[in-house]
């Protein structure tokens, strides 16, 4: 017969059933607010904030129970990344070159196999490098209405009742993030076998240096976004625009660097990516974005800085 007292007991019941609920709830939780933010380190300090919030609720004498715990658990994680936003900006103020989202190593789910082709792509399409670096030009209230209802199908009522406002405000955000996107980013994906070829001749050519191939797989006005965060080899301090200042720039750097360097495919924020090692350390991140319709790049981001990597194994 145990010695613990029946309150201790009970306490301790109710902390085992706010760890299950919170547990089942975290991959949602994290998909969110990392897609709010583009920072799995800061993804992973709101979530431990959320978990604070939410055990402290639940833990709290006289609380009236959680019947429906997923809108208050994504109405804390929202509310504390969109607090989080200030010091990620403050931060943003200082970093050295163009900044470019952590690199998140996403499953190798075929759709096919899991007979959910919808969930996957959605899933995939909410993670991309490129819809994060243009959802990095919303303000913070923006992309978090667009992040809600565009990937994760919540209606505009519920996403008021999560933001405390009107639905009327929220409609207003969501027809503002929406069209400021879709501007920016066609509604169109690359079959993942082409992405996938096309990544594996540019990373050789980028690694070899080959400037005629590289040349052949740029389209005229690709841009190459390469992010050192002032620690690691990058492009320079701007993003670098014309098939032939990137090919340049490559070839060039690939003498200087691209000796030793592993190869290792993966699939990163949803897409069919690189990622070079050196010595068994990971030393970049490469992503390709195509034409659409064509197998030539259109846009290249380029993560060498190591606070991104070291989640990278």
């Amino acid at each position: 017969m145990s010695d613990t007292p029946p309150a201790d007991r009970a306490r301790e019941t109710a902390a085992d059933d706010a760890t299950g609920v919170f547990v089942g709830h975290r991959e949602l939780l994290f998909s969110i607010v990392y897609d709010m933010l583009g920072s799995v380190a800061d993804t992973e300090d709101v979530l431990q904030e959320t978990w604070l919030a939410w055990t402290s609720r639940v833990g709290a004498p006289g609380a009236e129970p959680v019947l429906v715990p997923r809108p208050y658990l994504v109405r804390i994680a929202v509310n504390k990344a969109l607090a989080r936003q200030a010091v990620i900006s403050r931060r943003r103020e200082t970093y050295i070159g163009p900044w470019l989202p952590e690199p998140l190593i996403t499953p190798l789910t075929d759709a096919t196999a899991t007979g959910d082709g919808a969930d996957v792509a959605e899933r995939t399409e909410s993670v991309s490098m490129a819809l994060l670096v243009v959802l990095e030009t919303l303000t913070p209230l923006e992309r978090a209405v667009f992040v809600l209802h565009e990937l994760f199908g919540y209606a505009h009522t519920e996403t008021a009742d999560i933001l405390d406002r009107s639905p009327a405000a929220v409609r207003q955000l969501a027809h503002r993030a929406r069209e400021h996107v879709h501007a920016r980013r066609p509604r169109y994906r690359a079959d993942p076998r082409l992405r996938q070829q096309v990544t594996e001749r540019f990373a050789a050519a980028v690694s070899g240096g080959d400037l005629q191939a590289l040349l052949e797989l740029l389209a005229p006005d690709v841009t190459l976004w390469a992010d050192g965060g002032g620690k690691a080899t990058a492009a320079g301090l701007r993003p670098v625009h014309g098939r032939d200042k990137v090919a340049n720039l490559l070839s060039t750097r690939a003498g200087r660097v691209g000796r030793g360097l592993d190869i290792r495919y993966e699939r990163i924020n949803g897409d069919p990516s690189a990622v070079l090692f050196r010595a068994g350390s990971p030393f970049a991140v490469l992503v390709v974005e195509l034409v659409p319709e064509s197998a030539q790049v259109q846009g290249i981001y380029f993560v060498t800085n190591p606070d991104k990597l070291s989640r990278i194994g």
